[in-house]
């Protein structure tokens, strides 16, 4: 189900706790969320819809993925750029890194590791920052 985007920032400033596999239904309404808004949103955490679990999803190219309780455990080369936020208005600088590793479980609840660089790195680093509370 599409859900109504929060902009909230009291609410996006609370950190997410671990989903569950009760949290299913959450990681779908997150991608049919993002679909619906994949003219102007690369990617989504589960706060933006209202709910503080982690859970993010992100659009790579033509395909959209969930990640959830996503953790960065390696990172390399920083960079200084600005972003841009669904839950926001206009852009603000951030620091991300063009290389990054993650450990996360997938829409099965699958254990996963991934590497990621560039836009997508970045867009994950971004939603990763939202479940932590952290809002550019």
């Amino acid at each position: 189900m599409i859900k109504k985007i929060m902009r909230d920032p009291l609410f996006l400033a609370q950190p997410s706790i671990d989903a569950t596999e009760a949290d299913k239904q959450v990681v779908t309404d997150l991608l049919d969320t993002l679909r619906a808004n994949l003219g102007h949103c690369v990617g989504m955490a589960a706060n933006m819809i209202g709910v503080r679990k982690n859970i993010i999803v992100v659009a790579a190219g033509p395909f959209q993925f969930a990640m959830i309780n996503p953790v960065i455990t390696d990172k390399s080369d920083v960079f200084e750029t600005e972003e841009s936020c669904l839950s926001l208005e206009g852009s603000r600088p951030c620091t991300r890194y063009k290389e990054i590793e993650v450990d996360y479980l997938d829409q099965n609840f699958k254990p996963k590791h991934g590497k990621y660089t560039g836009f997508t790195a970045q867009i994950i680093q971004h939603e990763i920052d939202h479940c932590q509370g952290i809002v550019i």
